[in-house]
């Protein structure tokens, strides 16, 4: 049920204390608590072992319930039909946000029983009565964890990697409980070039100049056409497009632990970036899944022959953040301090990019990832996602909610899926006790029949899909496509590695 159909305007009127302050909602916040826009994200954690429930509730109460917004609820105007105005913060009862349904002692698939788990959640509408957010403990073996945490936390609170910064935030290394976790860092180290002689100052403004124009140029052509799919510009309607609706539909996540370190090897032999390689092999998995999809269409079930139409339109929505993310040890910080005029970063600060998918069928299973890398590092030097979020902002201050709610909609259901890439912790960590084995996040919501998530843990990556099953029945077969073809990249760079030398 859609958050229009039920959302009831809730009196406000009482005796407020002196500390008690309603804090308006961002703009982004706003739209999503729109009736098309109304998301929550989703995130499966996965234990080592079974989840001693108290424990979370009392590492809860430790850190995770001083954080502003988590102990926060919504303030709803008594006479504008019930709309959110703010947050107020309110005490929180942990018993209410923590859920552990009882299960049967002998469950057939309890892969099976996780993903259903999840699909009904996503038609379970959260109370807005109380802050929001809630995490569901199922004490059931997996293939791949002995138990399982599930976060529901509505966008609106925050973006995000703020969001899984938050959670992050109240986990430690195994290795050093007292240590928050780490991340990988790139290597930034660049050749300078003439250092020494007078003509490096000359060729600096001369590159500087050239990237100032090039920047000017991709934000002018990349905003054009997100004002002409906002208009009128669709993607091809494929076998993924979503249909009408969608948003409010059951979404069903399936995820697949890829291996991290063959991804690094693709990407060092090729010379480009980690999110290089994972759009290229879902740029080739949804290739091969469409080809196989319009072949059973006409009845035709050779995978190798050419079933795709020509010149698919096919783009994906990437949200970006553009405030910087508070880091995960000042989060920690934060949440273990009892100060309460230390000041937070948070809400959502986020932008659109929209970014083409090369669908083809090519011999060369490298040149999907060639393909990704002209088309990312275009969009590296635009300005898009800046823009778009002032755009938005302006929009819905000057012509209100419901008009930005209705354009963003237009906007994103012209395009095909979303896509995310979440570097996280490299090394194993746990969840107030609990060792983590893997981190599936993702969200749903939003008018897109399929988002793909990408999360990194250790050594390991996760794809996450999240589908309306309508559209997409059979998502572990996307999946396998996707991993079939990270298999095919890894041999093709085995070998080009070996030619060179």
């Amino acid at each position: 049920m859609a958050c229009g159909q039920w959302l009831k305007p809730i009196n406000t009127t009482r005796n407020k204390t002196e500390d008690e302050v309603v804090e308006p909602l961002s703009p982004a916040s706003r739209l999503f608590h729109a009736p098309q826009l109304n998301c929550c994200i989703i995130a499966m954690v996965g234990c080592k072992t079974m989840i001693n429930v108290e424990v979370i509730k009392d590492g809860i109460n430790q850190t995770m319930v001083k954080h502003p917004r988590i102990s926060s609820k919504l303030v709803f105007h008594p006479k504008k039909h019930g709309k959110p105005v703010g947050w107020i913060r309110t005490k929180v009862n942990v018993d209410d946000h923590v859920i552990v349904p009882n299960l049967h002692s002998h469950i057939n698939s309890p892969d099976k029983f996780v993903e259903d788990y999840v699909t009904n959640l996503t038609q379970t509408p959260m109370d807005l009565t109380k802050p929001l957010w809630e995490i569901h403990i199922l004490n059931i073996k997996t293939k791949d964890a002995n138990s399982i945490a599930i976060f529901r936390i509505h966008h609106s609170i925050g973006d995000g990697v703020s969001l899984m910064s938050l959670v992050l935030a109240c986990t430690r290394k195994t290795s050093d409980p007292n240590a928050v976790p780490t991340f990988p860092t790139e290597d930034k180290k660049k050749k300078k070039l003439f250092e020494n002689s007078s003509s490096f100052w000359l060729l600096s403004c001369f590159l500087w100049l050239w990237f100032a124009l090039k920047m000017l140029w991709n934000t002018i052509v990349d905003l054009c056409f997100f004002l002409a799919t906002m208009i009128f510009l669709k993607d091809t309607n494929t076998p993924v497009k979503a249909s009408r609706g969608t948003e409010k539909g059951p979404k069903k996540f399936v995820y697949r632990i890829l291996s991290l370190d063959d991804i690094k090897l693709v990407k060092n032999v090729m010379n480009v970036t980690i999110n290089d390689v994972i759009v290229g092999i879902t740029q080739a998995g949804l290739s091969r899944y469409l080809n196989r999809k319009y072949g059973e269409s006409k009845g035709d079930q050779n995978v190798q022959q050419n079933h795709l139409p020509q010149h698919i339109r096919l783009r994906s929505t990437l949200l970006v953040n553009i405030r910087p993310t508070s880091k995960i040890q000042d989060l920690a910080e934060q949440m273990e301090s009892n100060d309460p005029k230390r000041k937070w970063e948070w809400g959502n600060s986020i932008g659109y990019i929209l970014l083409p998918f090369d669908i083809a069928l090519r011999d060369d299973p490298l040149d999907y990832i060639r393909k990704a890398k002209t088309t990312i590092d275009k969009k590296k030097q635009s300005l898009e996602a800046v823009f778009t979020f002032i755009c938005a902002e302006f929009i819905l201050k000057a012509l209100g909610l419901g008009v930005t709610a209705t354009i963003t909609h237009r906007a994103l259901s012209n395009a095909t899926l979303s896509f995310s890439n979440v570097v996280g912790p490299k090394e194993e960590i746990s969840f107030y006790g609990h060792p983590m084995t893997f981190l599936a996040p993702s969200v749903y919501g939003h008018p897109h029949a399929l988002t793909v998530h990408f999360q990194s843990y250790m050594d390991q990556m996760t794809l996450v899909l999240a589908v309306d099953q309508n559209v997409i029945p059979e998502p572990h077969r996307l999946c396998d496509d996707i991993e079939e073809f990270l298999a095919f990249a890894k041999e093709a760079a085995q070998k080009k590695k070996i030619f060179h030398i």
